[in-house]
């Protein structure tokens, strides 16, 4: 009998919990024992594992003083010892660098499995405490991973050339599983508030961001693309579905401001179900600085939603499209939707000033485009079993456990 635990930071509506959460209710229908441990467990969490769930602390680290910050940090693979000697785990899966650190210093014997689910010497390019104990690890405690997964060919030759990851035999490029059948059945359900609902039959006007309000995803650049776009589609609405950090959410407040288009955006915060807002949606827009595999894609392909994403990764192209493109300087189509050229340029961080970039305004081109027609969305539905038949649940955890 497998006793799977896995690990991750918090219970919030990001890729990885949501990935986290599937693999649970996956691996529990096969059988399978399974825990999962929050480091922090928060009352607005939107990932729950029920009965199943265990936690080390019930408030945020930024609540937290420093000197019970530094100690939670010196105690947690103490803390996640215990549990995986009491639950007698034989497989774990960490997810992202914290749970896969803190995870690598457990020393116990189960089958340890980490995973990485960002372009990481972009993500280190912001030099932080943190950070640069995240990238020796790379180096050492590495060592005590069984397997590492990368959820792109991109990210793992990031590790291996950028990264000065040393133990590459560990890794294994294996694409982020999705219960495609699961969403699909979320998609369909009553949005049931009645603002929300009235907000979300406007479909040919709606332009849709889902995901965490972070520097990572960078969402200034899609508010001022989408400024440009209201001057040929005034009644369109950008729709925001997701919580972050409060110094990026003051930053958008003022910039919302400066370009007058408050009465045209709406911040919806977390939302425990988002397919059926995404599947009204006309696009889902992207606009951020680096990614892994963002899992927000496949779900849009999943339910039909076309897509206007940044060339954040090359790993972006392996989820919007069959072709190889691994340079993407103007505005490319996909049979997903359209990939404009990167808004990264080196430095990460809330931008000094508010001037428009070139990249900005292709960023705008490309969502006029897909709002004027259906032919992105016609085109996505042709080619969405092709699109999506890399992420299969059953085959992606499957490959997870083997040793």
């Amino acid at each position: 009998m497998k006793n799977i635990l896995l690990i991750m930071p918090y219970g919030s509506v990001g890729g990885m919990e949501r990935l986290a959460l599937s693999f649970h209710n996956h691996y529990k229908k096969k059988g399978y024992n399974v825990k999962a441990i929050k480091f922090i467990k928060l009352q607005s969490d939107i990932i729950n594992f029920g009965e199943d769930e265990l936690y080390f602390k019930d408030k945020d680290f930024y609540q937290m003083s420093a000197s019970e910050r530094f100690k939670f940090y010196l105690t947690a693979p103490k803390l996640l010892r215990k549990i995986i000697k009491k639950e007698k785990i034989t497989h774990s899966i960490a997810f992202g660098d914290m749970a896969n650190f803190f995870s690598s210093l457990t020393f116990t014997k189960e089958f340890k499995i980490a995973s990485i689910h960002a372009l990481k010497s972009v993500e280190f390019s912001n030099k932080s405490f943190f950070n640069s104990i995240f990238k020796l690890s790379y180096k050492t405690s590495y060592y005590f991973i069984n397997k590492v997964v990368c959820i792109s060919k991109d990210i793992k030759q990031d590790l291996i050339s950028k990264c000065g990851f040393k133990f590459v035999n560990k890794l294994n490029v294996i694409y982020n599983p999705h219960d495609l059948i699961e969403i699909n059945r979320l998609s369909k359900q009553q949005i049931e508030d009645s603002k929300e609902l009235e907000l979300f039959s406007q479909t040919e006007n709606l332009i849709l961001f889902l995901g965490r309000l972070s520097i990572q995803k960078s969402p200034w650049h899609l508010i001022k693309a989408f400024s440009l776009v209201l001057p040929e589609n005034p009644n369109s609405k950008l729709v925001f579905i997701g919580d972050g950090d409060n110094e990026v959410r003051e930053h958008l407040n003022k910039l919302i401001d400066e370009l007058d288009i408050a009465k045209n955006v709406v911040f919806l915060g977390r939302k425990s179900n988002p397919y059926n807002y995404l599947s009204k949606a006309k696009l889902l827009a992207l606009s951020s600085h680096y990614e892994g595999t963002p899992n927000v894609i496949v779900e849009s392909i999943c339910v039909e939603t076309p897509i206007v994403s940044s060339f954040c990764t090359k790993g972006i192209t392996e989820l919007m499209g069959t072709s190889d493109i691994t340079e993407v300087n103007d505005n490319i189509e996909t049979e997903s939707g359209i990939v404009t050229p990167n808004l990264f340029f080196g430095k990460l961080g809330i931008p000094s000033n508010n001037e428009f970039i070139e990249e900005e305004i292709k960023f705008a081109k490309a969502i006029k485009s897909v709002m004027k027609s259906n032919k992105h969305q016609n085109v996505l539905k042709k080619n969405k079993d092709i699109l999506l038949a890399k992420f299969d649940i059953d085959t992606v955890t499957k490959e997870y456990l083997k040793k």
